[in-house]
């Protein structure tokens, strides 16, 4: 099963079932300062964990930065 994150292919056994659940995967230490779009479509971090996943999902996860 593959999801696309961040434009990457991504082979899984077993496909997260939530988004919070890929994120817990991906990015364990980060939990502000995240936005976060499924399929072109910006998703609530509220509503991560009933963001049920499919397989060959988009995902794109933007983590803000300082600087400028």
């Amino acid at each position: 099963m593959e999801l696309i994150i961040n434009h990457i292919v991504r082979t899984f056994e077993t496909l997260p079932k939530t988004l919070e659940a890929l994120l817990a995967m991906e990015i364990p230490q980060k939990r502000k300062g995240i936005a976060v779009a499924l399929n072109n479509r910006i998703i609530p971090q509220s509503s991560w964990p009933e963001t049920f996943l499919n397989n060959k999902d988009s995902i794109l996860i933007i983590t803000a930065t300082q600087g400028g």
